[in-house]
């Protein structure tokens, strides 16, 4: 499957390129992602990370801010605008060491912060 145009390592290149990510995966996602829950049942996130394309992402200072916490050195890899049409999820796919679902999680939690 093709669905995605920009070549597989490219991708592995900039996912790789984000470096180890260590403190940030210590705390329970559930936790965070619970917490979360009940400021936005009543409305739904300005970003996800399951459907918001990276590019949107990068060009919002607060989200781009998100991702140099969570994800060092993604936001600034001289490749990262070949991921501008994916969403964090897909290229979770080429870097799934990298970009853990419990990052994705702290991610999505932080998103849920920001004003609409």
């Amino acid at each position: 499957m093709h669905k995605i145009s920009i070549s597989f390592a490219a991708v592995a290149v900039l996912a790789l390129a984000a470096g180890p990510v260590l403190a940030q995966a210590t705390a329970p996602a559930a936790a965070q992602t619970s917490s979360s829950t009940s400021a936005t049942a009543t409305s739904s996130p300005k970003y996800t990370t399951a459907a918001t394309p990276v590019g949107t992402l990068l060009d919002d200072p607060a989200a781009k801010a998100i991702l140099d916490k969570y994800i060092p050195g993604f936001t600034t890899n001289e490749q990262v605008d070949m991921a501008r049409a994916m969403t964090l999820k897909e290229v979770q796919q080429y870097a799934p060491d990298k970009i853990t679902d419990a990052i994705l999680a702290q991610i999505d939690a932080e998103f849920a912060k920001l004003p609409k």
